[in-house]
């Protein structure tokens, strides 16, 4: 079974003082800035353009999934949708953002994206994520794929999703 990985979106490090690493990807390295989430001790920065790929520093223990190692696959939205069912059959649980079981992707609302989590078998965190083409909704937070269409999102409207290049 395979899953059709078109490059690595993101990866996250572990931080030991957020303000100084932001500054440092920020001012020294010129990322530009994604949004902070100080309610999660964390800030994002796009690398190479919102579609292209993501860094996410986190505090020490404030990441997802009681993150130690964690980098996401860029897949195509419509795969994306599909990994579900396609990692059960391959004896891999899917996980929402908060490490629950889930059975449907779950939307990154301030991106937006579609994201799906999983463990290999040294228990690293991986994601399968997609960028929608979707206004950025930061109030929606993280929920179910289902919710973000329910609430008239236009990836919702037809049940196909875009994909930003």
């Amino acid at each position: 079974m395979q899953f059709p990985v078109d490059g690595i979106y993101e990866t996250h490090l572990p931080v030991s003082d957020l303000a100084r690493s932001v500054e440092f990807y920020r001012d020294r390295l010129g990322l530009e800035p994604a949004t902070p989430v100080p309610a999660r001790n964390a800030a994002f920065f796009w690398v190479g353009g919102k579609a292209r790929g993501m860094l996410g520093l986190w505090g020490t223990g404030s990441g997802p999934l009681q993150m130690k190692l964690h980098f996401a696959f860029r897949l195509p939205v419509a795969a994306l949708l599909a990994a579900p069912r396609r990692l059960e059959a391959a004896g891999i649980a899917p996980l929402g953002f908060h490490g629950g079981p889930v059975t449907e992707p779950v939307v990154i609302g301030w991106m937006p994206a579609l994201s799906l989590y999983f463990r290999d078998p040294d228990e690293h965190s991986l994601e399968f994520i997609a960028v929608l083409g979707d206004p950025p909704d930061p109030g929606f937070g993280i929920g179910p794929y289902s919710d973000w269409c329910a609430r008239g999102r236009p990836a919702g409207a037809n049940g196909s999703a875009r994909q930003s290049d």
